[in-house]
């Protein structure tokens, strides 16, 4: 794209609906952005994976878990400030690193962004099996992904009400949970923290602070979501002033929503021996508890809270390959398809059906190989973004942000330190995380191609924004 003339671009700006429109505050941008990390999700599926690995030592987990989140909300919250733009991760470090790392970034989120609620749609039935026992897996995901799709075509303040009132109840579940273990406490908060203890032989003993680290490395991810709050960042009333704060309170009711509740367990189960032993342990819990009739509530609170999740992620993939077809990734016709916007609502309706097409589609795939291929990108954008703060502070391309972290660049260095701790985790697990690295390789390789091969012999690739057409 060698000039500012592109056919792409000016076609781009007459399409129905007139573009993105700043219609929502801060509050509604932060409603999607909790949405789309799911807390109640991450509770019931993610932390029982930590706590299978790390026993009762989870809750250190989740805390080195925070404190790296905390750090990449710094590193987002100040970018996001500089250029909150619908294109995300890509959209930044394309303007602070360069056009053929943001590429990269672009073509790893892409297959992400569409693929997440396809794993997320799968475990839909699961929790609705309360209610409806025998539920098909596939077809309740590719119709959970089609009414998702849908209520993503509506107006973006639309989505911040609907998404907030399914979070409040997706919240009243883990405050349920965070109650029935505080209720019925039987261990000190400081035997979480000086002896974490695991299962190992048939019997309790110490676990060894090499699983703990593992299991950190899994917690990072529990709390990831809050970077989402970037892609309304077209859509929000003032954005560069408020973004921040978005991202930042995200991350801090993610941890109090994720945190309390895992402490809640952990002090409050009767039997940790039997708890650890448990293939449903939450589940288990909570009926020991609270009753048969409790868990059916929470499995159905859970259930909405999946549903809730996917309606953010679809929101966040729609708005990220409308950028990329503003800033003309694909061939013409395309790109101006990917950039129309509704009459009445302004959302990206063609690129929102795009992505839940492609989303219904990828339902059909092998859950494991869905793992795979969505595993460790995030390692990736959360490398870049620190570097991208550390070279935009450098260079003073980010200056004209509203936001500066205190103690830069401590969080980024911490953060990338901890990012190659996960690589070397994944690395040792042969199953999913070693395959999942080559997979994230592979699709920057091809990236990498789409790039040198199409766009450079358009002439330089030009990054957009609605300031800059």
């Amino acid at each position: 794209m060698p000039d500012t003339d592109h056919p792409v671009v000016s076609t781009a700006l007459t399409q129905p609906g007139g573009g993105l429109q700043r219609s929502m505050a801060v509050l509604g941008t932060l409603l999607i952005t909790l949405s789309s990390v799911t807390p109640a999700s991450s509770v019931f599926i993610i932390v029982p994976g930590i706590i299978a690995s790390a026993g009762s030592g989870a809750f250190l987990a989740m805390v080195a878990g925070a404190v790296v989140g905390v750090c990449m909300a710094l590193v987002y919250a100040e970018l996001s400030s500089a250029y909150p733009l619908s294109g995300g991760e890509y959209a930044i470090v394309g303007r602070v690193v360069g056009p053929f790392p943001g590429f990269i970034i672009m073509g790893v989120n892409l297959v992400g962004s569409i693929l997440v609620p396809a794993v997320m749609a799968l475990g839909v039935s699961t929790y609705l099996s309360a209610i409806i026992p025998g539920l098909p897996a596939v077809p309740t995901a590719i119709a959970t992904i089609a009414l998702t799709t849908i209520i993503g075509i509506l107006s973006v303040k639309t989505n911040a009400v609907l998404t907030g009132i399914f979070l409040v109840l997706e919240i009243l579940a883990l405050v349920v949970l965070g109650y029935l273990g505080f209720a019925h406490v039987t261990r000190p908060l400081a035997d979480l923290i000086l002896q974490p203890m695991i299962l190992a032989g048939g019997g309790l003993v110490k676990a060894p602070a090499a699983m703990i680290g593992m299991a950190t490395s899994v917690a990072i991810f529990s709390y990831n979501g809050f970077g989402a709050a970037v892609y309304f960042g077209e859509e929000t009333h003032d954005a560069k002033r408020h973004i921040a704060r978005a991202i930042l309170w995200a991350l801090v009711i993610t941890v109090a929503s994720e945190l309390i509740p895992l402490t809640a367990v952990l002090m409050g189960v009767p039997d940790l021996k039997a708890f650890l032993g448990s293939q449903n342990m939450l589940s288990d819990f909570i009926t020991a508890r609270g009753g048969s009739a409790v868990n059916t509530v929470i499995s159905l609170g859970i259930a909405l809270a999946i549903f809730n999740a996917i309606i953010a992620q679809l929101l966040v993939a729609a708005r990220m390959v409308y950028s990329t077809g503003r800033d003309a990734i694909w061939s013409a016709a395309i790109s101006s398809a990917f950039t129309r916007t509704h009459r009445s609502f302004h959302s990206p309706w063609v690129a929102t059906l795009f992505c839940g097409g492609c989303s219904a589609l990828a339902c059909l795939i092998n859950e494991n190989l869905l793992f795979v291929v969505t595993g460790t990108g995030i390692i990736l954008n959360y490398g870049s973004m620190c570097v991208g703060v550390i070279l935009g502070r450098r260079s003073g391309s980010t200056a004209h942000g509203h936001y500066r972290m205190p103690l830069f660049p401590v969080a980024p260095v911490i953060a990338l330190l901890v990012m190659l701790y996960v690589i070397y985790a994944n690395w040792l697990d042969p199953v999913i995380g070693r395959p999942s690295l080559f997979t994230t390789i592979a699709i920057c390789v091809v990236s990498a191609l789409y790039y040198a091969l199409v766009l450079r012999r358009r002439g330089a690739w030009i990054l957009r924004g609605p300031e800059e057409l």
